[in-house]
């Protein structure tokens, strides 16, 4: 067959009419073909947002989850350090001795006494002394503070304990007027009570105790 009976018979006008409404109509025909294939739209209903609450709903479990995570991870921080800090306590609370002893030995002898003793005693005595300080700054470093109560100052049963009552003082009922031993914090806890005498109440009883427990 040759090129010319292969080409569409254009020669009538009614045929070119016919080919001008069908090359007109084919991209009409390809976009409901196109429209036909794509995929429907899916329209929100109940199990859309039944889903949107269950996935709401985990995200608030997890953020829940998470904070709880942080808090126990802080706590076990905590414990951590204040193991680390405590451990030692009883140790100190012995040492404590020491320091009283060394203190003791120092108060022993009065300053009249001091000047007049002899070179070796003032050097004993400088040195006990040193020992002393010394083994405060060991307390200071590690976490141990003195208490140390003044007279006048008013009974705190937090940080003091009462050995004995003084009547007939200048101070008011209940306020510490003599310290027998110092007490001692490790940290923010009581290694030891300071340990005092505190003023009687003039109108108190015989045989009645001051109240230490305010």
């Amino acid at each position: 067959m040759s090129d010319e009976n292969s080409k569409p018979d254009t020669g009538t006008p009614e045929t070119a009419a016919k080919l001008a409404e069908t090359l007109a109509a084919e991209p009409a025909r390809q976009g409901e073909a196109a429209d036909a294939a794509a995929p429907e739209t899916v329209e929100a209903g109940p199990d859309a947002a039944a889903l949107q609450a269950e996935i709401a709903d985990l995200k608030d479990r997890l953020l829940r989850i998470a904070a709880e995570m942080e808090n126990t991870r802080k706590r076990a921080e905590r414990d951590k350090a204040d193991a680390s800090r405590y451990a030692a306590a009883n140790f100190a609370r012995d040492m404590l001795q020491v320091s009283d002893n060394l203190r003791r030995a120092v108060q022993t002898l009065k300053d009249d006494e001091r000047e007049g003793a002899a070179e070796s005693v003032k050097a004993m005595i400088e040195g006990v002394e040193m020992t002393e300080r010394q083994l405060l700054s060991i307390f200071e470093r590690h976490g141990i503070r003195e208490i140390t109560p003044q007279p006048g100052e008013r009974f705190d049963p937090n940080l003091h304990e009462a050995m004995f009552e003084v009547p007939g003082t200048e101070h008011p009922a209940g306020a510490v007027v003599h310290v027998l031993e110092g007490g001692y914090l490790i940290g923010e806890r009581l290694l030891r009570a300071a340990r005092v005498g505190v003023a009687k109440s003039e109108g108190a009883e015989k045989g009645a105790n001051v109240d230490t427990t305010a």
